[in-house]
C-alpha cells in the first residue's frame, strides 16, 4: 500500500483577482497590516508568515484582467470578479489570543464592522470582516477557555 501522507509542509500562498487592486492593496497593508512583499504592476504579493523549506506563506492580488502567468485575458466584454459568482468563501489570517479584542477595536475604529464567532469544536474565536470587494476576511486564534470539543 502506498504511504498517504502528503509531502505537503504548509500552505505557500491563496491568490485572488481583484477588480481595483489600488485599493485592496491598501486594504489588507494598512487594515490587515500584512507585509508587501513585492509589488508588481498587475499584481501585489503579501508575507503572512514564515512557511516550510524558505517558501514564506503568501497572499496575492492579481488584478482581474491579467491571468496568473501575465498574459492578458482576450474577453469582448470584461466582467467584474465578484463575491457572488467566486467560489471562495473567505480568506483567514492567524491572530494571538492576546490580540484578538484590541484588534476588533481597532477595526471597528476605522468604521468597519466585525462580527465576531465561537467556534468551539475547534477552540478557535474569529473576527469577520468584509474587503472593498465584497470578499469575507476572518481574522482568527485559538482560545483553549472556548474549546469544547
Amino acid at each position: 500500500m502506498a504511504n498517504s501522507r502528503t509531502a505537503v509542509k504548509g500552505l505557500g500562498e491563496i491568490a485572488i483577482r481583484v477588480n481595483d487592486l489600488e485599493k485592496m492593496q491598501e486594504f489588507y497593508e494598512k487594515v490587515i497590516r500584512l507585509e508587501v512583499m513585492k509589488r508588481f504592476p498587475q499584481a501585489v504579493f503579501f508575507r503572512v508568515a514564515d512557511g516550510a523549506g524558505g517558501h514564506p506563506q503568501a497572499f496575492a492580488l492579481f488584478d482581474r484582467s491579467e491571468k496568473p502567468n501575465g498574459a492578458a485575458i482576450h474577453q469582448t466584454t470584461p466582467q467584474e470578479v465578484s463575491q457572488k459568482l467566486s467560489t471562495l468563501d473567505h480568506v483567514a489570517f492567524e491572530i494571538d489570543l492576546a490580540e484578538y479584542e484590541s484588534e476588533k477595536a481597532r477595526l471597528e475604529r476605522q468604521g468597519l464592522s466585525v462580527e465576531t464567532t465561537v467556534f468551539a469544536w475547534a477552540g478557535w474565536r474569529s473576527l469577520f470582516l468584509s474587503d472593498p470587494e465584497g470578499n469575507t476576511v476572518e481574522l482568527v486564534c485559538f482560545d483553549p477557555s472556548a474549546y469544547k470539543p
